[in-house]
């Protein structure tokens, strides 16, 4: 093992390959060429949730247009697509930049210590890595020092899932599987299966599974939002044949990002007339006589929790034609045949698919040290959602709840490298966010889902104002973090 002293001191370290990694290493390779970087990941792949999920159906819920980076069009007309031609997309986009030779695979950093620098240290930060040798599959510990820290990590377990504990789970006969860690040789053709949840992984999994199910149920708590959306740009079908591929692309993502956003304002404005507006739609979707109230009826408002979508209404055909059926109810027990509902009622399975959600950890799990003192990112607060308070040299990678992910994201990584852009041109060496008196605190993220309502104790605060608060539009962070300020009066630079 390297001592500190001995570690090459990189410009920039990026901890993550997923879609937020591959696009920071793009615009740092672009706008500050010469830096020197890695990414490290800790899995054996690039892509992140693209490479750890494989169950069946496994695609994006958000539009390739917006979901994909800015500078790379995606070129397929179909804008919810699957989780392999998305994996496709990322490999090429890291291969054609050359970024893929920068991944260190295997590397999973549990430790990040921060020392400030004097008359003869530079402040860095130095990574103690968990490097898996894959001769042998055993793991030895390395260090990675670097000047800027960003971080790419997502905001779930990779290793963990949210798994509630059923009375009587021992008992069931079947099998019982979490979408997170999906067999790969498992084979349902013609097995009863029971779906518990509601979310996007339910949806995704219902009607794939119904294929060759002999009948998949969704068994939920309590109803989601569930839109339909036709899978296929007209636009920018028209768009192809008219205009150069970029310019068709560029099309194509400004009007799905503006759509969005007027969507989730009048959904916002107008609660319940999207509500009424969003039932009426399922309902034409289903059988005459179908309950709708009773299961695509949600007890909360329209964007309190992420929308569903669903490609071609590919849920409400498996219903219309039998192969899948949805039960809402609270579950009192697993028996060795099922699952008992509080109503009383036996679902016979032959699998139980737990689609029950997330388990959040931000910093992909590793600690923090500040000058040999023990960091808690619960009691920071984010600045512009990317820089935490009392933080040197460090930027953290977080997307959208009410939109694509990567739209947050690329201009994360955009500011960040103006921010390193601004302290080399000054001369300066640290850059760190001090929290403001008088900013009141609120939690991160105003999503009411039950993964995020879980988490929100562990997770830094957002503040009552800019530039502490945390808009999930778009146009206003796009103006603040290209056309804002950088020395603002809060971040205080060394």
């Amino acid at each position: 093992m390297p001592s500190d002293s001995r570690a090459p001191l990189l410009d920039v370290a990026i901890v993550g390959a997923g879609l937020s990694g591959i696009g920071t290493a793009y615009w740092l390779q672009r706008k500050l060429p010469g830096k020197t970087y890695t990414i490290l990941e800790s899995r054996d792949d690039l892509g992140g949730t693209w490479d750890l999920f494989r169950y069946p159906g496994i695609r994006s819920d958000s539009d390739m247009f917006t979901f994909g980076y800015r500078f790379k069009p995606w070129a397929d007309p179909q804008p919810l697509s699957s989780g392999q031609r998305i994996m496709d997309y990322l490999r090429e986009t890291a291969t054609e930049n050359g970024i893929l030779e920068q991944i260190r695979f295997g590397h999973r950093v549990e430790h990040m210590a921060w020392t400030s620098g004097n008359t003869t240290v530079e402040g860095h930060w130095t990574l103690t890595v968990r490097r898996r040798r894959a001769s042998d599959a055993q793991a030895e510990s390395t260090t990675v020092r670097c000047r800027f820290l960003y971080l790419c990590t997502g905001y779930y377990s990779y290793s963990e899932a949210h798994r509630p504990d059923f009375e009587g789970a021992s008992s069931f006969k079947g099998r019982i599987i979490h979408p997170q860690f999906w067999p790969q040789d498992y084979d349902y053709t013609g097995q009863r299966i029971v779906v518990v949840g509601s979310g996007a992984t339910a949806v995704t999994l219902v009607p794939a599974m119904a294929e060759r199910a002999a009948h998949v149920t969704m068994l939920q708590r309590s109803p989601t939002y569930i839109m339909n959306l036709p899978n296929r740009s007209g636009l920018f079908k028209t768009a192809q044949r008219l205009l150069p591929k970029a310019w068709a692309y560029r099309l194509a993502r400004w009007q799905n990002l503006l759509v969005k956003l007027l969507f989730y304002w009048i959904a916002r404005t107008f609660p319940g007339r999207v509500r009424e507006w969003l039932i009426t739609e399922a309902a034409k979707q289903l059988p005459e006589g179908y309950p709708v109230d009773t299961h695509f009826r949600p007890r909360y408002n329209p964007w309190d929790q992420r929308l569903c979508v669903v490609p071609d209404g590919d849920l409400f055909r498996v219903i219309r034609e039998g192969q899948a059926s949805v039960i809402t109810d609270a579950i009192e027990r697993f028996t060795p045949e099922g699952i008992r509902t509080a109503s009383g009622e036996t679902i016979p399975a032959d699998t139980i698919v737990l689609a029950t959600g997330l388990k959040v950890r931000i910093l992909g799990g590793a600690s923090v040290s500040i000058d040999g003192k023990p960091f808690d990112p619960s009691g920071a607060m984010l600045y512009k959602g990317m820089l935490i308070s009392g933080v040197p040299n460090a930027a953290i990678a977080f997307g959208y709840i009410n939109a694509s992910w990567t739209l947050k994201t690329d201009l994360t990584a955009n500011f960040a490298i103006r921010l390193m852009r601004y302290m080399e041109r000054k001369g300066y060496r640290s850059v760190v966010p001090r929290r403001e008196k008088g900013v009141d605190e609120r939690p991160f993220m105003d999503c009411s889902a039950g993964y995020i309502q879980r988490a929100l104790p562990r997770l830094p605060k957002q503040g009552d104002r800019q530039p502490w608060r945390v808009y999930q539009n778009y146009l206003k962070d796009m103006i603040s973090t290209r056309f804002g300020r950088i020395n603002d009066g809060i971040l205080e630079f060394e």
